[in-house]
């Protein structure tokens, strides 16, 4: 009987921490959008990656680079055409 002493104002600590986690989550926005994780799984990675990867032609920097072999002719050895 005396371990109610100690549990009934545990459960009760326990109940306002559990109240003050949702009602934080609640307030910084958690619950804002339910199902837009939902969908996001049926977008093709091919567009997720367009959107984060920079433009060709250009570095994470944003420097432009030229694009490799485009203007390189030491890969061409055979310059025999006849």
């Amino acid at each position: 009987m005396e371990v109610l002493y100690f549990l009934i104002p545990l459960g009760l600590i326990l109940a306002l921490l559990v109240a003050w986690g949702f009602l934080w989550a609640v307030g910084h926005g958690q619950f804002d959008d339910l199902e837009g994780p939902a969908y996001s799984i049926l977008l093709d990675e091919d567009e997720v990656d367009d959107r984060l990867s920079p433009p060709s032609g250009f570095s994470a920097s944003g420097r432009e680079e030229p694009i490799p072999g485009l203007f390189d002719d030491s890969d061409n050895t055979d310059t025999n055409l006849s």
